[in-house]
């Protein structure tokens, strides 16, 4: 409780000089916290009190992230580390942990996809994705910036390789038509062990670390050896695939001078808002990889940005994927402790060096120039976006921009199942981190009675009721707070959630319209006729986008729900077959069908299902079942 009345360090001068002269002068990882104990910003040093007393010297002169951050600050705490890169490891797994807020960068705005690994499974995945998932073992490659490569570079690779194709089996007990024609390797009535598959995985994977060459050489060896020893067809499959990767390489690799060096290259190009960064990753003199990023220009000057990509990029690669040298831009603020500390890594030195002339910098000059083409088609977006915000204050009426925009739905088949939706725009582009799901609590409405306004109701109470609980909470600066809500529907839904907010006594705070999907007609609250726009004007075509997502986001939901429900409603009429032994059952057979072509032997096998229960299962899916059936599949 005392911390939460305790003034920041900046209105206290007599606690924050104490308060720094305990700081001490060795390398290490500081803490700046809020009054509410809330981790605001974590940072690394080699000089831990002269790198935070620099934030309360003249703070009103730094960039405007780093002051309205130090105007926060009720407390600092600190970790002592031993060298300047155990600092910055330290540093790297305390932001995966506490996420700070004012520790964002690199805008996760899913501009450019991955290639994930899903080594966490017996039999890996491997597949693009645009969004990254928290898992220990899986592994992540990219962001990669040219789509279409990657994709036919994956297509290549599993001709190439025999791997797994499809998420899920299409049979049941055996398989499918890729086992058949060399594609897949029969993953799913498991043809291949696990150790094996994993293996052929692993020499897929040094396709995308960019050691495609080194991969070849081992696959040449494998094949001289299978020929030495007579095992012909073994020699020819890895003769094939020497062949693919050969014109993989030939088709997708542009080669650069000197063939000896592998190297990274890193530049940026930036306006006021925002900086494309680009890596390009060289490897035996040909440029295998090339990844993009988008930061905030407002977070740090080039050099400090650099540094922070380049931190947040080699944390997630494996430690042979680092190369000797790293060409950047610009100076990087801690360039000799990330130097150190990819050393360590690699096992092997790691140089970080500011190319000025020749090859060198023809090669960040070739970085660069591709930066500034991602900045021009990130500026014309934003430009779109900057357009219609403008064009939807006019409209509405807005003292400023709105920031942050939320659009809400309801989605229900004759009021079974009925959730809603609360989708988030902030700057006019989805932010998903703060989509959410409702669940319709309200018993009045059930199939077939349904009750839009009601549920439009309870969502937005149920969104808003802790401001109204707690009226002392900021709303100006809040970034949870919306500055426009958008409803999906006409004047009743509107006037539903008006009184709702009325009751709550935050309307007087929140802008609310509806956009009804007839003639996509905005409503604003107490007017009986909707404003004079145009549908296909910016501001309207925005909100359209919103409501379009909104309804996208509802009827997943719906629809999940609802297969839910159908695939549990016919177990729960088995007596003894609880929700958790549901869940075991549809874990292991996937689908109904499956359940019920599975014999009592095969049922028995799942976690929780006895002998017993097994039999009570399989006589609920085969009623007309004789006797003799269970000697067939014999229970022990």
């Amino acid at each position: 409780m005392s911390s939460a009345v305790q003034p920041t360090l900046v209105n206290d001068p007599e606690r924050l000089d104490a308060r720094l002269k305990e700081i001490p002068k060795e390398p290490g990882v500081y803490f700046m916290k809020d009054a509410r104990d809330q981790t605001l910003y974590i940072g690394k040093s080699k000089c831990l009190r002269t790198r935070v007393r620099s934030y309360f010297r003249d703070f009103h002169g730094h960039m405007p992230r780093i002051a309205v951050m130090v105007m926060q600050v009720v407390e600092i705490e600190f970790i002592v580390t031993d060298t300047e890169a155990e600092a910055l490891a330290l540093e790297a797994n305390l932001i995966k942990q506490y996420q700070p807020h004012f520790n964002v960068l690199l805008k996760d705005d899913k501009k450019y996809p991955y290639l994930c690994v899903t080594w966490s499974e017996d039999y890996p995945r491997i597949f693009i994705t645009r969004k990254r998932r928290k898992s220990l073992k899986d592994r992540y490659y990219g962001p990669y910036v040219d789509v279409g490569l990657l994709r036919s570079t994956l297509s290549l690779v599993k001709r190439i390789f025999p791997l797994r194709q499809r998420p899920q089996p299409v049979h049941r007990d055996r398989p499918c038509l890729n086992y058949d024609i060399g594609r897949c390797p029969g993953v799913c009535q498991q043809l291949i062990s696990s150790e094996d598959y994993h293996k052929t995985l692993q020499r897929v994977v040094m396709v995308f670390q960019g050691r495609t060459t080194e991969l070849v050489d081992i696959l040449t060896q494998h094949m001289e050896k299978a020929a030495a020893e007579m095992k012909f067809e073994q020699a020819a499959r890895l003769r094939d695939q020497i062949r693919g990767l050969e014109r993989l390489c030939a088709d997708q690799k542009v080669a650069l001078p000197d063939d000896t060096v592998s190297r990274d290259a890193i530049a940026l190009a930036a306006d006021a808002k925002h900086a494309c960064v680009q890596i390009f990753q060289v490897r035996a003199g040909r440029l295998v990889g090339r990844l993009g990023f988008v930061a905030d220009a407002e977070s740090g000057s080039p050099g400090a940005i650099l540094q922070r990509v380049l931190e947040d990029h080699y944390q997630t690669v494996d430690a042979v994927e680092i190369p000797s040298v790293i060409l950047a831009q610009h100076d990087l603020p801690d360039g000799d402790i990330l130097a150190e500390y990819l050393s360590q890594r690699r096992g092997r030195k790691v140089s970080v060096e500011i190319p000025q002339r020749q090859s060198k910098a023809d090669l960040i000059d070739m970085v660069e120039r591709n930066a500034q083409y991602e900045l021009a088609r990130t500026q014309a977006v934003a430009d779109r976006n900057t357009q219609a915000l403008q064009d939807l204050a006019i409209a509405l009426d807005l003292p400023d921009l709105p920031k942050r925009i939320e659009g809400y739905d309801i989605s229900h088949i004759q009021g079974s199942d009925a959730v809603a939706s609360q989708v988030v725009f902030v700057d006019a582009m989805p932010a998903k981190q703060h989509y959410r799901h409702y669940k319709i609590k309200n018993p009045e409405v059930k199939a077939g009675h349904s009750d839009d306004f009601a549920s439009m109701a309870e969502v937005i109470r149920r969104r808003f009721r802790r401001y109204a609980a707690n009226p002392d909470q900021p709303r100006v600066g809040n970034p949870d707070w919306p500055d426009l809500v958008m409803i999906d529907g006409g004047k009743g839904q509107l006037s539903a959630v008006v009184k709702v907010l009325k009751d709550l006594n935050l309307l007087q705070d929140l802008k609310v319209v509806s956009l009804a999907k007839k003639r996509e007609e905005i409503f604003l609250p107490g007017e009986s006729h909707p404003l004079n726009t145009d549908a296909e004007q910016p501001g309207v075509q925005l909100l359209r986008r919103l409501r379009d997502e909104a309804h996208r986001f509802a009827i997943s939901f719906h629809r999940k729900k609802r297969t839910d429900r159908m695939r549990r409603s016919r177990l729960s009429d088995i007596p003894g077959l609880g929700q958790h032994r549901q869940k075991e059952l549809l874990a292991a057979f996937r689908s109904i069908d499956y359940i019920r072509e599975a014999s009592t032997e095969q049922l028995a096998q799942v976690p929780g299902i006895g002998p017993q229960l097994a039999r009570q299962i399989y006589e609920y899916f085969h009623p007309q079942a004789e006797p003799a059936d269970e000697s067939v599949n014999p229970v022990s």
